[in-house]
């Protein structure tokens, strides 16, 4: 972050680290430069305005731009709004631009967009061919490309492989031995989970009829052999790309991005008859936000939006990459914590509470505060999906009943 007021600077600085993002301040641009070289994957929060010059950001980071072999990620902050100033952010690489005053929240946003584009998960692919050194030459092209890969050479291995692996795309030749690719499709469509995978086919055969049947009975694409790599690259990602964002409108929630209602719903079942199998402790979290209404209707009900959708961010930030998140309806969020006991689990719920209850919301140059409540559950004490969330449920109920801006846990007794 470049800004010479520092009060400011460390003051929005302050927000960004609840959020988890690592923060560090230049009132400099000399000092800013110098360490830019250093870390060039670092994010750039550039202010255009400094006190000598009143596009100096924009100016500092042309040049900066041409050292680097690699364009900075600049985000540049003005008080200026003026078509001037833009053209001259963009010309400078700039990615975002914020005209004050403006929400942090929103910037917090536009961080989360660029970081979350940079560690996308990588495609998985199952390729299934007869052939091992076509199966080994598509397999190293897609291994190139980024994708992880799993290659097997008959039907049998295929079921065995597509649970464990749960696989983006089926990469599958239409003949092979003793199983043709048409009827295995037909298989794969029968099973629980696998109704909509893409699935394309590899072969051959170059006649039209026979490519809309194959597609018909449970195809989405058709590659004729030899494919060049080019080529195939293209399709496969083509199709993964729009199958998540089609699973991910299946069960996303539209303002937050996290699980939908059914959604969050169905992993905790599947997560309590993981921990019963191996064993493991879990906990499930019901947090519900305190006055919304209040907020909706002194500030509006897009404020109100803008406060689900940054908490709903700091669960996601503030959480491991193993718990789950969904918003349950309204202003109600969950939180699934697997191999975590009540009592580890109400330790960082409650750290992220105290977090929330700091942070700053502005709605019309007023800026206000916000907390939320939240009962907690495990498994230990609540043997199966329905018990633990009704428990979470009443322990919710109690932390409202206490005063809200609380955590309580549900031990059973």
């Amino acid at each position: 972050m470049v800004n010479a007021d520092a009060e400011a600077a460390e003051e929005l600085a302050l927000q960004l680290r609840y959020y988890g993002y690592e923060v560090e301040v230049f009132n400099q641009l000399d000092k800013f430069c110098a360490a830019i070289l250093q870390i060039p994957n670092a994010i750039v929060l550039m202010e255009i305005e400094f006190p000598d010059d009143e596009m100096a950001g924009i100016r500092v980071m042309e040049e900066i731009q041409r050292e680097l072999t690699q364009p900075a990620q600049v985000i540049f902050i003005s008080v200026h709004d003026g078509l001037d100033y833009r053209l001259g952010a963009v010309r400078a690489g700039g990615l975002a631009y914020f005209t004050k005053p403006f929400n942090p929240v929103e910037l917090i946003s536009q961080l989360d967009l660029i970081t979350a584009s940079q560690i996308q998960d990588s495609f998985r692919i199952l390729l299934v061919d007869d052939n091992p050194t076509i199966l080994a030459y598509n397999a190293a092209v897609l291994e190139r490309a980024g994708m992880t890969v799993k290659a097997v050479t008959g039907p049998a291995q295929l079921l065995e492989t597509l649970n464990g692996f749960n696989p983006d795309l089926i990469l599958m030749d239409l003949y092979m031995p003793g199983c043709n690719g048409i009827e295995l499709a037909k298989v794969i469509r029968q099973m629980e989970g696998f109704i909509a995978i893409p699935i394309v086919y590899l072969s051959s055969e170059n006649d039209f009829n026979t490519q809309r049947e194959a597609m018909s009975l449970g195809g989405d694409d058709f590659l004729v052999k030899p494919v060049f790599s080019r080529q195939l690259i293209s399709a496969v990602t083509l199709r993964v790309m729009r199958a998540r964002s089609l699973r991910a409108l299946m069960v996303h929630d539209g303002l937050t991005g996290l699980l939908n209602h059914t959604a969050i719903k169905e992993e905790l079942v599947r997560e309590v008859v993981r921990s019963d199998r191996l064993n493991t402790p879990l906990s499930y979290a019901m947090v519900d936000i305190d006055f919304i209404k209040k907020v909706n209707d002194l500030h509006g009900h897009a404020a109100g939006d803008r406060v689900i959708k940054s908490l709903a961010r700091l669960l996601k930030q503030r959480l491991r990459g193993t718990d789950t998140v969904g918003r349950y309806g309204g202003e109600e969020f969950a939180v699934i914590m697997n191999d975590t006991d009540a009592t580890s689990a109400a330790k960082v719920i409650d750290e992220i509470r105290h977090v929330f209850s700091r942070l700053l919301h502005l709605s019309q140059d007023e800026e206000f505060s916000v907390s939320f409540s939240c009962g907690i559950a495990d498994l230990e004490h609540f043997p199966d999906a329905a018990k633990l969330s009704e428990a979470a449920e009443q322990a919710l109920f109690h932390a409202k009943q206490r005063g809200r801006n609380k955590v309580v846990v549900n031990s059973g007794d």
